[in-house]
């Protein structure tokens, strides 16, 4: 397959380096000195400051989107009208209504679209799927998570400090990850409470979100995003009739990735525990990739997809509402 991406950013040249046997073909970005670092690394790849450009080509076939949220439709909403496949970072959209609109094009041009959830393709997570699909932990009760890095300097006057150009903080970005995870494992929410809050960097979206989701069978979800974590973070915990499931670290700065399998023995008392550890290269970006090429080739519309985004976007949006119930102070439109 031919690709191109628009937004040559640390995620841009991240989804180029996972291309496999697949070329980049064109990339795009408002820096020209960053599209023209990214095309230097492929061969015949052309370069520009112009995303519609690269976007439309006539010898593409797939565009990727890692475009700051702002940009995400527009640019996915060009591939899409262009009969382009589509690979669009999380979270899709600044809020629900500009990616049902993406929706709609997908749905009228039969392409397929992915959002940009690879964590659902890391292994510990991949491994707690099969053992929930197995019914190993019996019916699942509840789960808690945690997600959060510490931030940089300066980090307040980048563009995520800008609702106009983000949409919100915490609690979209790193938050619809939590979200999507949770909708994964226990499905559709029914109930949606939470807050969101700026407790330490100097901008105008939250820096720290929590969640409390529930299900129509009443499974519940307890979530917290947060950028003033000081030290990187992944934990998920779910908790079943027969075991548990713990997750810790994603690798890299948020440590070795490792799953731990506590399974109730008759007796109750300590459990049986099993752990895997994933040490080595995060290769969940390799893996989401395969899987969008091989959803283009079945010619099916991918887990992952607009529809989850849309579905953790109306949690973010109703969690933004009961934080700023006025609607002069809502960070989402």
């Amino acid at each position: 397959m031919r690709i191109a991406i628009v937004g040559c950013g640390v995620i841009g040249n991240r989804r180029a380096k996972a291309l496999g046997e697949h070329s980049l073909v064109a990339c795009a970005d408002a820096s020209i000195e960053r599209a023209q670092a990214l095309a230097a690394l492929h061969p015949n790849c052309a370069a520009s400051q112009d995303w519609r450009e690269a976007a439309t080509r006539h010898d593409v076939d797939a565009v990727i989107v890692s475009t700051t949220n702002d940009v995400l439709v527009p640019a996915a909403l060009a591939a899409v009208q262009a009969g382009k496949h589509v690979l669009v970072e999380k979270p899709g959209a600044r809020n629900a209504a500009e990616l049902q609109t993406l929706a709609d094009a997908v749905a009228e041009a039969k392409v397929v679209a992915k959002i940009g959830f690879n964590l659902r393709f890391h292994p510990a997570l991949v491994k707690a799927r099969q053992i929930v699909d197995a019914g190993d932990l019996g019916p699942l009760m509840f789960l808690r998570a945690r997600y959060g890095h510490g931030g940089r300097l300066g980090m307040d006057r980048e563009w995520r400090g800008n609702p106009d150009l983000s949409g919100g903080g915490e609690m979209l970005d790193q938050g619809v990850h939590l979200i999507d995870l949770s909708r994964w494992f226990l499905g559709d929410f029914s109930d949606v409470q939470g807050h969101v809050a700026t407790f330490f960097w100097d901008w105008a979206v939250e820096d720290n979100g929590f969640a409390m989701l529930r299900t129509r069978s009443g499974q519940v979800a307890w979530l917290h995003a947060s950028c003033t974590e000081w030290k990187n973070l992944f934990s998920m915990e779910i908790y079943g009739r027969v075991g548990k499931i713990a997750i810790d670290g994603l690798g890299g700065s948020y440590g070795v990735e490792r799953l731990a399998w506590h399974r109730m023995l008759p007796e109750m008392g300590p459990p049986q525990t099993s752990i895997w550890e994933y040490p080595g290269e995060d290769r969940s970006w390799h893996d989401e990739f395969a899987y969008f090429v091989d959803c283009i080739e079945k010619k099916q519309q991918p887990a992952g997809s607009i529809d989850d985004a849309l579905a953790a976007l109306r949690v973010v949006e109703t969690i933004y509402d009961l934080t700023h119930p006025e609607p002069e102070h809502h960070i989402l439109p």
